[in-house]
């Protein structure tokens, strides 16, 4: 479908007969003057050409302007001039605007935003649909949007205006840009869907979704770090086109064309094999197709905290215990099993071990590792140790981890050893049915 604007000649009686109704908010002696932003087709006026303006009429939302080198005047939208005041502003305006004065773009992507401010999380202004052009007014700044890598998409922030008039900011990766000085520009024909608003869309893009994992561990408040850093997701792709499953068990990604609803808060992916259901506003379900044919889904859900600050507050709270640890010696010393010395690092000697080998410490190793409180006392235990903290000997390979239940006291360190058995998803779930007990004093001359 062509876009032709709307450029209407006005005889006198005509604009006579407007101001006469009060249509019209001032005389026909010049207002002063603007920049076209969007050619014209009929007649035939570039954008970025100066225009004299003549009335300006707030009702209609339109400006009656002159056409260069006639007498004529024709009506054109609000939307589509940039009033500058007098001829000289107008012609320095020009000249800052001639770099993108002939620049258009067309959206590669049916849904595609435009922002109101340049950020990947600002609201949205407007939804653009697939091959709709647009008008490119100027370059922004504000940072890029994040791509299904984690790396920052290519590209720029650009002010746009589309033919309706909304003006706001939108990301160049989904766009093609190209230069058009004269004739008809093209805009997309109006097809299979429409542009109402749609929230819960809306509400999709602006959360992040993690996989049943991560949820459980914030239910429980008990992290895998390295399990959080791989960052598993699901992510739309409003910004790349491109939709993808980062899960535990599967990697996949879905080329589309467009998300279109289709019944209650449910939407496909034009052109690919992939639907989505919100569930509640936390609960997105994720319905995908196996190479084989077989639809599976996932389900994905909005944490009330980001990842990296998870990542973070696990982080210090790993931190805060060992710190409490190393304040309480950092010397702790046994009759019977040698001394443990704490550094600041997390690192860790410990000499004296003899009884401890091999059942527990490997003859090859020197007692050099580091300490890592990245497994968790369960429930039952609560009451009666401070925590459970891991030993990791990197002296020799491969790395052998001995992990303790522990409590502090006032003279001391007390810890029990905690079989491998006993152990599941880094959470200790029950004692040994022999538990070996060992007590160090603090060293108190530190």
């Amino acid at each position: 479908m062509e876009n032709k604007k709307k450029s209407t000649h006005y005889p006198l009686f005509t604009i006579h007969l407007l101001l006469l109704c009060g249509s019209l908010l001032s005389s026909c002696s010049k207002l002063g003057y603007g920049i076209l932003l969007w050619s014209l087709e009929e007649p035939s006026i570039s954008s970025g050409t100066v225009l004299p303006v003549y009335i300006r009429s707030n009702i209609e939302q339109l400006y009656v302007v002159g056409v260069p080198e006639t007498s004529d005047k024709i009506e054109i939208p609000l939307t589509q001039l940039e009033f500058c005041g007098s001829k000289r502003k107008a012609e320095k305006r020009a000249k800052d605007f001639a770099e993108y004065a002939s620049t258009y773009a067309e959206s590669l992507q049916d849904g595609l935003p435009i922002r109101e401010s340049p950020d990947n999380g600002a609201r949205r202004a407007y939804r653009l649909r697939l091959g709709e052009i647009i008008k490119i007014l100027e370059k922004a700044g504000g940072s890029p949007p994040i791509g299904a890598t984690g790396e920052p998409l290519p590209g720029d922030w650009l002010v746009v205006l589309t033919n309706d008039g909304t003006k706001g900011y939108c990301f160049s990766y989904r766009l093609k840009l190209f230069e058009h000085t004269e004739g008809t520009v093209i805009a997309a024909p109006v097809t299979r869907r429409d542009n109402e608003p749609d929230p819960d869309l809306d509400m999709i893009f602006s959360k992040s979704w993690s996989p049943e994992i991560y949820q459980q561990m914030v239910n429980s408040r008990r992290f895998n770090l390295d399990e959080l850093e791989k960052r598993y997701r699901f992510d739309p792709g409003i910004n790349t086109g491109v939709a993808r499953i980062i899960h535990p068990a599967l990697e996949r990604e879905f080329k589309y064309d467009g998300i279109y609803r289709e019944g209650d808060r449910s939407w496909f992916f034009d052109g690919a094999n992939l639907q989505m259901t919100l569930r509640s506003d936390t609960a997105l379900a994720v319905n995908y197709m196996e190479y084989s044919g077989v639809g599976r889904t996932v389900v994905f859900y909005s944490l009330p905290i980001e990842i990296d600050e998870l990542i973070n507050q696990e982080k210090n709270r790993r931190e805060n215990l060992f710190l409490a640890l190393y304040n309480q010696g950092p010397i702790f010393t046994s009759n019977n099993y040698g001394t443990i010395t704490l550094k600041q690092n997390g690192e860790f000697n410990w000499t004296g071990y003899d009884l401890l080998v091999p059942q527990f410490i490997p003859v090859e190793s020197a007692g050099n590792g580091r300490i890592s409180m990245d497994v968790f006392a369960g429930s039952a235990f609560a009451d009666r140790y401070t925590g459970a903290v891991n030993f990791i000997f990197t002296d020799v390979t491969p790395n052998r981890s001995l992990v303790f239940l522990y409590v502090l006291d006032s003279q001391g360190l007390r810890i029990e050893v905690v079989p491998d058995y006993a152990l599941e998803d880094d959470v200790i779930t029950r004692r040994s049915s022999n538990p070996m007990t060992l007590y160090f004093f603090r060293d108190s001359s530190h």
